[in-house]
């Protein structure tokens, strides 16, 4: 698989692997051409942090200042690369150490990314991408352009890169890791473990099922309130529709057996790399029981997943009560 084959993550109200805790981290991610950095700034950023790819090193301590002391923010990651100034490159180590300075020595790390010179000209022909070197260097001691093949700049690119790979904190090699196995590396090098959001969905089948959802449970089987006149106007988040259900034991049946299978299936999510899953529960109108039983599995769930399992419930048809 293609380490810079990103992923396309559906976005929730909770940043999905949000940091359990307030301590400051700073992470300068650099790396070769080809070799994933930024797929590792987008996993980041689904961990949790602000990420900014391509940022001038000479910018650095400015964009942390306004970050960390303006908006607050304790999680950022800053990608910079062989496109920043030459000048800049080789005052890394007086950038890295101000920055130490300020934050902290446990606050700021580097984070280098690499991969074999084989796997890098394979991912560039595969990509039919151009490596930044190949159309814009500038030899500085001879002050003229030089013309790279592709051996020529990935070689070259590891001279320029050198005053930030030799402060490396944590350096990863991608030549053999898929984007999971990097997203679990990452995970490991940051403490930040992976946390997943279940969105658990009422809506009515009558205004069209929901085309995001992962599972969808249909309980129209199930006795409808709506056919007693003084229960129309009411909703399955009120008493008087829970005691109407509580006469039909097939309504207990059907939430039991739902938060079985959820149980036993949902936490595994947790290890495959996902950040939403959607529950989607429907009936006929999305007013009485299909909220009521997402209401009561949200309760259930939320006592018995495992940390890091978020459940929220939302009921789509809401605005048509």
């Amino acid at each position: 698989m293609d380490i810079n084959q990103g992923e396309n993550n559906n976005q929730s109200e909770s940043v999905a692997g949000k940091v359990a805790t307030d301590k400051l981290s700073i992470l300068v991610v650099s790396g070769r051409s080809g070799s994933g950095k930024t797929s590792v700034l987008n996993i980041l950023e689904d961990l949790g942090y602000y990420s900014i790819d391509n940022l001038p090193l000479s910018l650095l301590p400015n964009a942390a200042h306004k970050l960390v002391n303006e908006s607050g923010i304790r999680r950022i990651a800053l990608g910079v690369d062989i496109r920043t100034p030459r000048a800049d490159l080789s005052n890394f180590a007086e950038t890295y150490a101000s920055l130490k300075e300020i934050y902290g020595t446990q606050a700021v790390k580097v984070v280098y990314v690499t991969a074999q010179e084989s796997t890098l000209i394979a991912r560039f022909n595969a990509t039919r991408r151009v490596h930044p070197l190949m159309s814009q260097d500038i030899d500085s001691d001879n002050a003229k352009h030089i013309a790279f093949n592709l051996p020529a700049a990935i070689k070259k690119e590891v001279e320029l890169l050198e005053p930030i790979a030799g402060h490396a904190d944590i350096r990863i090699d991608t030549s053999t890791l898929n984007i999971h196995q990097l997203k679990d590396s990452l995970r490991e090098h940051t403490g930040v473990d992976n946390q997943i959001v279940i969105n658990l969905l009422s809506f009515g089948f009558k205004y069209g099922s929901p085309i995001d959802a992962d599972f969808v449970f249909d309980v129209r089987i199930l006795p409808n309130p709506h056919w007693s006149p003084e229960l129309r106007t009411s909703t399955g988040l009120d008493a008087e529709v829970a005691a109407f259900f509580a006469d039909y034991p097939e309504v207990a049946e059907m939430t039991n057996d739902l938060e079985k299978f959820l149980t036993r299936w949902l936490p595994d999510f947790l290890h495959n790399n996902r950040h939403t899953v959607t529950v989607a529960i429907g009936c006929t109108g999305g007013k009485h029981r299909s909220v009521f039983i997402t209401d009561n599995l949200q309760r259930r769930l939320a006592d018995v997943m495992p940390k890091g399992v978020k459940v929220l419930a939302k009921h789509r048809e809401k605005s048509r009560w």
